[in-house]
């Protein structure tokens, strides 16, 4: 599939049939996402799969409670996958993120989950970014080292519905641009 129809056609998906996503496809998506860019080429970016059904069910039981209910929908998703940023960056990288004010991880880390859920689409499995759930439970849960956050979950596996290019509601091209200086 040519990279412009990959666009038109990923779509966050949230109902999902029970067909098992093979693991050959999910490493497929994992290469994709290890080629993407980091700053200084830190590669920040740690997923952690859960595809086993009762670790993925205890994980979302675990994650998606209180203010988070309304996304535990995503528990029967046939995949979760934990996109994780490791913030010990090499030395350039802190030094660069000091002097701008902002870390670059943030960046790194959704560029590669970008890449992730395009190869995805590609691959005719349907993903969401989920970003409403509970970290800190998540983090205890994953037993994720010191000095590395969560930062967004992605649910994935073969839509109940097919994926085809669809007509999203987006702004106009006019709209999200200005040339030479912001209006």
């Amino acid at each position: 599939m040519e990279l412009d129809k990959v666009i038109k056609t990923r779509r966050s998906v949230r109902q999902f049939s029970d067909k098992e996503v093979k693991m050959k496809d999910i490493l497929a998506c994992l290469e994709a996402a290890r080629l993407a860019p980091s700053a200084c080429n830190s590669q920040p970016t740690h997923f952690v799969i859960l595809n086993d059904k009762k670790i993925k069910e205890d994980f979302a039981d675990t994650v998606f409670t209180g203010k988070f209910l309304p996304c535990k929908f995503f528990k029967s998703a046939p995949v979760l996958v934990a996109v994780c940023v490791e913030q010990n960056a090499n030395l350039t990288v802190r030094a660069g993120q000091k002097i701008a004010g902002r870390p670059f991880y943030v960046t790194d880390q959704a560029i590669a989950a970008e890449h992730f859920v395009l190869k995805a689409t590609e691959l005719g499995l349907g993903t969401c970014w989920v970003g409403w759930f509970n970290s800190q439970k998540a983090q205890e849960f994953l037993k994720t080292p010191k000095g590395v956050e969560i930062h967004n979950l992605i649910a994935l596996g073969y839509p109940k519905d097919k994926l085809k290019q669809t007509k999203h509601n987006r702004k106009k091209i006019e709209e999200i641009y200005s040339l030479n200086t912001y209006k």
